[in-house]
């Protein structure tokens, strides 16, 4: 006589396993990430600190996206990837049937991602059983910008870059409330050059040296800020929903140096170039996409 437990856990698996076959051909199909986040590379690029124990805590399962060395067994929502997971998948499952009480996982915490250190077969279980909230011990890791569980590769890159960015600048430091977002390539190393001319002027014009912190919170204070007020004063941004504030400084600056360069005429202060650039004649849209930046223009 067969145990209907047992027969429930094989469903569930076998269930589980069809789904992760369908979520793996759309991902090949629509370019999305496949398997979870590796927290060594997270760890490498980003370079967070920690982690620090912060005690068990209650958390919520579909913001576990992560694991510290088991991400190709599962996938990015913890479907297990291969037959050879069934076995432990499936004793875990009957615990759940069962009504059996399991140790709490063991979490690291980066941003608002949590990565798997031990129990990954317990979040897989939980996520396809429909919990929302699993016990976890919880050690968190610090870090200089936040991540969520839907990062993009394309996105870890970008957040690579800005991590460079910080280090150079310490701009987080200095203004803590400064936090610049990009979707644009290299964007954080064109504001890097942003700043190393700003500085170089200013240097001219004041007669003297100019200091890294000096050069950073000037360029913040009369160059970035100006542009990213006008953005909020005309609404601009609603006409972009997939860009952020800093991608429209940058278009702004883009094609400032554009006019300067290729028709002659005198730069403008921030703001002025701001204001004619999402200027209220003609339409607003078509005038922000006349004079894409250079990485959207090598992306087509």
């Amino acid at each position: 006589m067969t145990d209907p437990i047992n027969d429930l856990a094989r469903a569930d698996f076998r269930r589980a396993r069809f789904k992760a076959f369908f979520n793996r051909a759309w991902a090949s199909l629509s370019g999305q990430r496949a398997n979870l986040l590796s927290y060594d590379e997270i760890k490498e690029k980003l370079r967070i600190g920690g982690p620090i124990y912060r005690g068990v805590q209650t958390v919520r399962v579909d913001q576990i996206a992560g694991s510290l060395n088991r991400y190709h067994e599962f996938d990015r929502v913890f479907l297990p990837a291969t037959d050879q997971l069934a076995s432990r998948w499936q004793s875990v499952n009957r615990a759940f049937y069962q009504e059996i009480s399991l140790p709490p996982v063991v979490l690291y915490k980066v941003g608002e991602v949590y990565f798997v250190v031990d129990g990954h077969h317990r979040v897989s279980v939980a996520r396809e059983q429909g919990q929302v909230y699993i016990e976890a011990e919880v050690r968190e890791c610090s870090t200089r910008v936040n991540i969520t569980p839907n990062l993009r590769p394309e996105d870890l890159e970008i957040l690579e870059d800005k991590i460079q960015f910080l280090e150079r600048t310490s701009l987080d430091r200095l203004i803590p409330e400064a936090d610049i977002k990009l979707t644009i390539p290299d964007g954080f190393d064109r504001m890097l050059e942003h700043i190393a001319v700003h500085r170089y002027f200013m240097g001219l014009d004041l007669k003297r040296d100019i200091s890294d912190e000096e050069a950073v919170l000037d360029w913040y204070a009369n160059v970035y800020l100006p542009v990213i007020r006008v953005i909020r004063e005309t609404g601009i941004l609603r006409e972009f929903p997939e860009k952020t504030e800093g991608d429209l400084y940058l278009w702004v600056l883009d094609h400032q140096h554009y006019l300067a360069e290729e028709e002659g005429v005198p730069l403008q202060p921030p703001e002025e170039a701001a204001r004619l650039f999402f200027g209220d004649e003609g339409s607003n849209k078509t005038r922000a996409k006349k004079k894409e930046p250079r990485s959207e223009k090598k992306k087509k």
